[in-house]
């Protein structure tokens, strides 16, 4: 199984969890984070609009910061000429929402990314997202594993930084409508229902009664809405 497919299994298995718990790649586009106009959606409630707004009207990332944390997305999940990368999916916009959804998320979110330039300055003379691929893969080889044996709070905090964005980036990338076309995920779809097999019916020693059947299992009225009369009887 590839990195790609390891991570994706990740996905599916736990991340999402987790977060609740707490190659080559182009030239990284710096996504728009902060202020945003937000549509009020009919399906919410006012409150939830509300929410959103002000949520959306606050900036929690500076440009430095932003532009640094999508270049650490996009070597958590990096694009090739099969697949996106997180920049391509906007994770860092997700990341933002997220950091003003759950403050407690911020601490760890904006000292994480002063360690990584403290780091980078301290071993290679730049800023984390000067530096090149190699010395940040690196630098982030040192943070990436962690013992699963020891427990979260007693992991050094770097280490805990790196698991958060790591989850955030891959939660953020397979929500996104390009992650989950990855996935090949499609949701509901609508299919042809013509009743319990005859083999089942068979084993439970039952079966329809025809003129049921003809009336519930007639795919030429299938968008017909069922009608009752009083007394509960199916009319159509």
């Amino acid at each position: 199984m590839d990195r790609r497919k390891s991570l994706k299994s990740i996905v599916l298995g736990s991340v999402a969890g987790g977060l609740a718990i707490h190659g080559c790649r182009p030239e990284p586009t710096v996504p728009e984070v902060g202020a945003q106009e937000v549509p009020m959606l009919k399906w919410r409630t006012p409150k939830e609009n509300e929410q959103l707004a002000e949520l959306h009207a606050e900036q929690f990332f500076n440009p430095h910061e932003a532009e640094t944390l999508t270049v650490l997305c996009d070597l958590i999940l990096p694009g090739s000429e099969e697949y996106k990368s997180a920049s391509d999916a906007d994770v860092v916009s997700f990341i933002e929402f997220m950091a003003k959804d759950m403050p407690t998320m911020q601490v760890d979110l904006r000292g994480g990314l002063m360690w990584l330039d403290h780091r980078s300055n301290l071993d290679h003379g730049v800023e984390f997202k000067a530096a090149t691929k190699e010395q940040q893969k690196a630098i982030l080889d040192t943070i990436a594993y962690y013992d699963p044996e020891v427990p979260g709070n007693e992991r050094p905090f770097e280490v805990n930084f790196f698991s958060m964005v790591r989850n955030l980036t891959m939660t953020g990338f397979y929500t996104s409508k390009i992650g989950i076309e990855e996935l090949g995920y499609k949701g509901n779809m609508p299919n042809v229902w013509d009743g319990v097999p005859d083999d089942v019916l068979e084993q439970h020693g039952v079966s329809y009664d025809p003129e049921w059947l003809a009336k519930c299992v007639d795919q030429s009225k299938r968008n017909i809405v069922a009608e009752w009369d009083e007394n509960g009887n199916l009319i159509t």
